[in-house]
């Protein structure tokens, strides 16, 4: 074989090669020069902290777990998939009809809601709404009628209907479109779990390598039930609790204890462990209410139906998250179309009440001014690149430990689950949450010890215990079982999932085309 000497390949020397041999080269190049990478790489890797080392460690760990649930995949009900997309184009046709009538009564015609260009006509033409502008691809700033834009559109007392009908018809194409996605002939769906896929450290998936499947960390919770279990298995989903707020709170704790004390440095980590914290953020944000001091009776008064489909619990946990990272009462009142005063006087309510976060976001801010990286209390580092006095930079910084902590501890946990128990076959993880499948033989004991496997604990300084806790839910899909009465369910799912072990049905029903799976 000719042998060649890159060092002083050029243009002119290649041209005068046949095919065989420019193909040798590259493929040559392709590996050596890789190779050279590699070795300077793992120069500096060797010479770093150990807390990289240790990061880099653990995600080579994980690349054989995640390459068994890529492999798996979950199977698919067709006959439930092909049920879910004949309801939501009957209720899309539905709200266009209705939409179109409101229109035509207005504007005395008929709006294409799929077109920006109309849409832009709609809102800041006939209704002289105030542009809301975006930079666009070539660096200028335009209208824009993107789901952003008009949650801030939605802020006009007028528009806000309108604004509704569009982005819940676009929430329906979306789920029609992705029920369409191609399955493997095997009837099951698979994806991609990038193990770098993100700055935090937490999971991303996307369609597989064979142009199949899709992103199924993100699947809708109303679209789920058509994801079933295998034969003799029985589908558990485990999710880690408020483990984002806890997360605030385990930091805010190691930040201060020594400068501020325990009853301070733990005021926000106490009411994320005391009981329901979303509840008592809610009790902050809408005092009018008659609040009880009982957490039953105030857990109700907080699901009591909102707006868009949300609770009022709900929107509190988006306030209170939006407020833990940084968010202005003008964008969250975008997010959740509540008025920008109830969050204004909400977050005064909540700092006063937990002063120590906006401490945390001072701390952040001047971690990122004195070294330009942050570490977490696993001991993942990241250095942000962005100007340390930008506000997104803060942002980014702010929300960084707390989700790429959550990121840790659920995959740490699947990590023990996959090492000491083959018979619990992992199906997909979502986050902050793992489903998995375990034998429908004594489940009981199979859900118990991967409990026990997926807890996760460390010690935080002062000697506190620290663990975000586990609730399990149990079904033969991974639908929410349920009624569609409500309308928040496309169907009614009696096999769907449910709280372990409280309010399991022990027996499938027999009727039910899925009792083939005991067989």
């Amino acid at each position: 074989m000719r042998k060649f000497n890159t060092a002083g390949l050029d243009a002119q020397m290649m041209r005068t090669l046949n095919s065989d041999e420019a193909a040798n080269i590259y493929n040559g190049l392709d590996c050596c020069v890789t190779f050279e990478v590699y070795e300077r790489l793992m120069e500096e890797h060797d010479a770093s902290a150990q807390c990289i080392r240790d990061t880099y460690a653990f995600a080579l760990a994980k690349q054989a777990a995640f390459l068994d649930i890529s492999m798996r995949g979950l199977r698919v009900d067709d006959a439930s998939r092909k049920r879910a997309q004949k309801e939501l184009q009957a209720r899309l046709t539905l709200l266009n009809s209705r939409f179109q009538r409101i229109m035509v009564a207005i504007f005395d015609t008929e709006i294409n809601w799929n077109s920006p260009t109309q849409l832009k006509t709609l809102f800041y033409g006939s209704m002289r709404i105030k542009e809301v502008k975006k930079r666009n691809a070539q660096g200028a700033y335009v209208a824009s009628v993107d789901e952003k834009s008009l949650q801030r559109v939605a802020l006009n007392f007028y528009a806000r209907p309108l604004v509704n009908f569009i982005l819940k018809m676009r929430e329906l194409r979306k789920k029609i479109t992705w029920l369409d996605t191609e399955i493997d002939p095997d009837g099951r769906m698979r994806a991609n779990l990038n193990i770098a896929g993100t700055n935090t450290g937490r999971l991303s998936s996307s369609e597989n390598d064979f142009g199949t499947g899709t992103n199924l960390q993100n699947v809708d919770n109303t679209l789920r039930y058509p994801f079933v279990a295998d034969p003799r298995r029985l589908l558990v989903n485990v999710d880690l609790e408020q483990a984002d707020a806890r997360n605030v709170g385990a930091i805010i704790w190691t930040a201060f204890y020594e400068s501020h004390g325990a009853e301070e440095a733990g005021r926000y980590l106490d009411a994320c462990e005391s009981g329901d914290l979303h509840t008592r953020v809610c009790s902050m944000a809408w005092r009018e209410f008659d609040w009880t001091g009982d957490v039953k009776l105030d857990r109700a008064i907080a699901d009591q139906p909102a707006d868009r489909g949300m609770s009022y619990r709900d929107l509190a946990k988006r306030l209170g998250h939006g407020t833990n990272y940084l968010g202005t009462p003008r964008t969250m009142a975008g997010h959740t179309q509540t008025e920008v005063s109830i969050i204004e006087n909400f977050q005064q309510r909540y700092f006063a009440a937990f002063p120590l976060i906006k401490g945390w976001h001072e701390w952040t801010i001047q971690q990122l001014h004195d070294f330009g990286y942050l570490t977490t209390l696993y001991g993942r580092r990241r250095h942000f690149f962005g100007r340390a006095a930008d506000a997104t930079t803060h942002r980014e910084a702010i929300a960084y430990s707390p989700q790429s902590m959550t990121g840790h501890q659920i995959d740490s946990g699947l990590m023990n689950v996959w090492r000491n128990k083959p018979d619990a076959e992992i199906l997909m993880q979502v986050h902050d949450s793992i489903l998995l499948q375990v034998p429908w033989h004594n489940s009981d004991s199979h859900i118990e010890e991967v409990m026990r496997l997926l807890h996760f604990e460390i010690e935080l300084i002062g000697g506190r215990r620290f663990a975000v806790p586990l609730e399990a839910q149990v079904g033969w899909n991974w639908g929410k079982a349920g009624m569609s009465k409500d309308k928040k369910q496309l169907i009614d799912n009696p096999e769907g999932m449910v709280v372990w072990p409280d309010r399991f049905n022990r027996q499938p029903k027999p009727q039910n085309r899925l009792k083939d799976y005991l067989t």
